[in-house]
């Protein structure tokens, strides 16, 4: 027998995430063996030191405001800001005011292929 097709359906992210006066709270939303999507709920002042992906990825500002550094370039992200950045880029990011970001992690590219 078929599996049925369903579709997934956040209808408040910020309920999802909900946020404090001094910590970060990561959660995962989403996770199939293609992509994986992680909520952040950031406080003011909280951060990712610098880091790196091994996947490719793709940031959105759901709420508040956000200070990027991705590679040599700082950027401010707010909400409706959408960001990729490719696999192995050097990036931080600090919450300016309370901010909910979504994380998508996506597949690699296959081996030989082109980057865009």
């Amino acid at each position: 027998m078929e599996t049925p097709v369903t579709a997934t359906l956040i209808q408040d992210l910020a309920a999802e995430l909900p946020l404090s006066e001094d910590g970060t709270l990561s959660r995962v939303l989403y996770r199939d063996d293609r992509l994986r999507v992680v909520g952040f709920a950031f406080a003011a002042g909280q951060e990712l030191t610098e880091h790196t992906s091994a996947l490719p990825v793709v940031i959105q500002v759901v709420q508040g405001r956000l200070d990027l550094v991705l590679g040599e370039e700082k950027a401010e992200a707010t909400p409706g800001t959408w960001i990729h950045l490719p696999a192995r880029l050097p990036h931080s990011v600090r919450a300016v005011e309370p901010t909910i970001m979504l994380l998508t992690m996506l597949p690699a590219a296959a081996d030989g292929a082109a980057d865009s």
